[in-house]
């Protein structure tokens, strides 16, 4: 499942590029994916909502199994 989150992931991270962003995968474990926001991504104000309507909505609707995701 983890090489499914990144592959997702790196379809999402040129327009986390294109504000100065990232996101790294930390770990998956039972559903819950666990991301770091860096760059412009990691102080944002809008960090919560690209996490949960930007990059949640995605992973979730490519990989179903996919139960949250979490910034650490």
């Amino acid at each position: 499942m983890r090489d499914r989150v990144e592959e997702v992931l790196s379809k999402i991270r040129p327009s986390l590029m294109m504000d100065g962003g990232n996101v790294e995968l930390v770990n998956v474990d039972d559903g819950v994916v666990r991301v770091k926001l860096t760059g412009a991504c990691g102080g944002c104000a809008m960090a919560t909502l690209t996490l949960k309507m930007g990059i949640e909505r995605v992973l979730k609707q490519e990989i179903p199994e996919v139960k949250e995701v979490v910034a650490v």
